[in-house]
């Protein structure tokens, strides 16, 4: 592997929040219903395909030569990027601004996605689409806002997503007594507090419970493009912020078997779209527990 060369890691996960859909009686004679979980982030893949050419160095007379990805002089009225074997953090950061890709936002934690950024995202979202409804996948969109009780009936999902939660306690504002600013207005409390998305696995399976009544109505593929909200205390642009942009697919099998080979197609398709798409290795790998999705089981 040359040096400076960016490999993508793609692993290989199910989540299970919901695994069998036997235990909310969805399924009848006892047929049991595996599930296979996929997702895709604009975070990572932007700064994958944000991934620069490697920054010439200034000689003399205005000539140029190949330099180590990104070191390189001024001219030409650009500033210099620090290089990646300098200050690979500062080198990344440089890059992002060099690009024009995001801008700070007045929310601690978030990001304003600029043109020359969701241009890269909606050109990868609109290839990995067209696999994702090669599959039979069907796109559909669930509720922003999740119900508490909805994230406490699966443990391992309170204990992933707790300390990452936004909450929604009040349905309206009012002005302050003083009348400078506003505040929660204390009659307009919710009845029950709502989640903003982390994940929409309890709410999706929420659904399929509705929707799946017998072995008939399987397999049952949904995928949803979406926003969701996880509440970070040290962000990156493209690497990790508060609010993020990315797909999550859901899928009901009526065995852990094609559940198992669902979710190995689409790491496939992941691989394929970094390496054809984005011109990034990618190696292949299953995730160890630590690392697994909040509910998640390796099948």
């Amino acid at each position: 592997m040359t040096a400076g060369m960016t490999v993508v890691v793609l692993m290989l996960s199910r989540a299970a929040s919901a695994a069998y859909l036997a235990r909310g009686g969805a399924l009848s004679a006892g047929r049991r219903c595996s599930s296979s979980a996929w997702t895709m982030t604009a975070e990572v893949a932007a700064a994958a395909a944000a991934k620069p050419a490697k920054q010439p160095k200034q000689q003399k007379g205005g000539k140029q030569d190949g330099g180590d990805g990104g070191g390189g002089g001024g001219g030409g009225g650009f500033k210099a990027i620090t290089s990646r074997a300098e200050d690979f953090s500062q080198w990344y950061l440089e890059v992002i601004a060099a690009a024009d890709l995001v801008d700070q936002s007045p929310v601690k934690g978030c990001m304003v996605i600029k043109p020359n950024g969701i241009a890269i995202w909606e050109a990868i979202r609109d290839d990995m689409d067209k696999r994702i409804k090669a599959t039979g996948t069907q796109n559909a969109y669930f509720p922003l806002f999740i119900p508490v009780s909805f994230l406490s009936k699966e443990a391992e999902h309170v204990e992933g997503f707790a300390k990452e939660c936004a909450v929604v306690t009040h349905h309206r504002l009012r002005m302050k007594a003083n009348g400078k600013g506003v505040e929660p207005d204390p009659e307009a409390e919710l009845e029950e507090p709502l989640i903003v998305r982390p994940t929409s696995e309890t709410m999706i399976w929420h659904m399929f419970q509705k929707w799946i009544m017998s072995y008939r109505d399987l397999p049952l593929k949904i995928n949803q493009w979406a926003n969701v909200v996880r509440w970070e205390l040290r962000t990156r642009p493209f690497l990790r912020s508060s609010e993020f942009l990315w797909q999550e697919g859901h899928t009901a099998h009526a065995t852990k078997a094609e559940a198992d080979a669902m979710a190995r197609e689409m790491l496939d398709e992941y691989a394929d779209l970094c390496e054809s798409l984005l011109a990034v290795p990618v190696v292949k790998g299953v995730k160890s527990p630590s690392e697994r999705f909040a509910g998640g089981c390796d099948l």
